[in-house]
């Protein structure tokens, strides 16, 4: 019995080990696996193209002063970007909601001012 459970313990492994090692290869014939981000772009021109620009986050100035840094932020833009598409918004409502997420995550409210029960503040 024991000799049995090694056999299909070990079995498991290998096929596990193999199967993880050579997941780009087989990964995209599963359903369900749809890429979200595609390849994100790489400069404010393409944050334009993508649709991560709007009349109240406008980033034609930045292309047109000829700025040469990479664009927004990847995480932020993948994260936007899923909200996007998952939720189907534009961009300015997915950039608030990515923003209430993060400001949650950090402990604020909804209003600006932090959740922490012992905050004091003198207006």
């Amino acid at each position: 019995m024991g000799y049995l459970l090694y056999s299909i313990s070990f079995c498991a492994l290998v096929v596990g080990t193999i199967l993880y090692f050579t997941r780009n290869h087989w990964l995209h014939l599963l359903p369900g696996q749809s890429h979200l981000y595609g390849g994100l772009p790489g400069s404010f021109a393409g944050d334009i193209e993508a649709g991560l620009s709007s009349s109240t986050f406008d980033l034609s100035a930045n292309v047109e002063g000829g700025d040469g840094r990479a664009g927004l932020d990847d995480e932020a833009k993948a994260q936007i970007l899923a909200i996007m598409k998952k939720r189907r918004m534009r961009f300015d409502e997915a950039r608030r909601v990515y923003m209430e997420q993060r400001f949650s995550a950090n402990g604020i409210g909804a209003d600006g001012r932090p959740k922490d029960p012992k905050f004091v503040s003198f207006s």
